[in-house]
């Protein structure tokens, strides 16, 4: 692994633009994950559940209407596909995904996914119940909703912006074409040392190299 040294000064020079703004959008979603309720964070897991190969402003528009029509707790698989084809793609099978999630999480007919998260005592673990419980989510997915909720700063959501950054730096070699399991843990720890390396926390260099991408500090 040869690192970039030109490009890792630069990177740290945006972080020294950047670093508040990161760290007053991970206080909200920590905020977020204290004094929330229920349907709160279903919201996030909705929005994490339509990100892949969709445009995440639209994914959150999507839903917001599901929520405020109150179909995300209520609507029929046809009603929400209709929204969701309107704003991001595979509606069809991230609808299934989303009334999949919301059955998981409903006992005794009321939404109770806080008291299954707080079930457990790391991110990891919570991580790895999430891949292997719903469909649709990922590693990926999975540390983007857990970090979107303030329970997620230690592990990395490589996504396609990540890993180009990655590439760039020479902290991986190549782009890669699919993400295993293991592929996924050991670019992780990767991407962990980098960041240790240079002194910017792993939370704050996700957001760093999505600014990087997009010009903004979003979800």
């Amino acid at each position: 692994m040869k690192i970039k040294k030109g490009l890792i000064n630069k990177l740290k020079s945006l972080y020294s633009k950047k670093k508040y703004e990161i760290i007053k959008r991970l206080n909200e979603f920590k905020n977020l994950h204290g004094k929330s309720s229920d349907e709160d964070i279903f919201k996030e897991l909705c929005f994490c559940l339509l990100t892949p190969q969709s445009k995440a402003k639209s994914c959150w528009e999507a839903v917001c209407i599901l929520n405020d029509r109150d179909l995300l707790l209520k609507g029929k698989n046809s009603d929400i596909r209709l929204i969701l084809k309107k704003l991001v793609r595979f509606h069809n099978k991230k609808a299934d995904y989303l009334l999949g999630a919301r059955e998981k999480f409903k006992k005794d007919g009321r939404l109770q996914i806080k008291k299954v998260l707080a079930g457990f005592s790391t991110s990891f673990e919570c991580r790895e119940w999430l891949v292997k419980n719903l469909k649709g989510i990922g590693y990926k997915e999975a540390g983007h909703f857990l970090r979107n909720i303030g329970f997620g700063e230690d592990i990395a959501i490589l996504d396609r912006h990540i890993l180009r950054n990655l590439n760039a730096l020479g902290v991986i070699n190549e782009m890669p074409v699919s993400l295993s399991r293991k592929k996924y843990l050991e670019i992780e720890r990767k991407m962990k040392d980098f960041s240790e390396s240079i002194g910017i926390p792993l939370s704050h260099l996700d957001f760093l190299f999505w600014y990087k991408e997009t010009g903004e500090i979003f979800k």
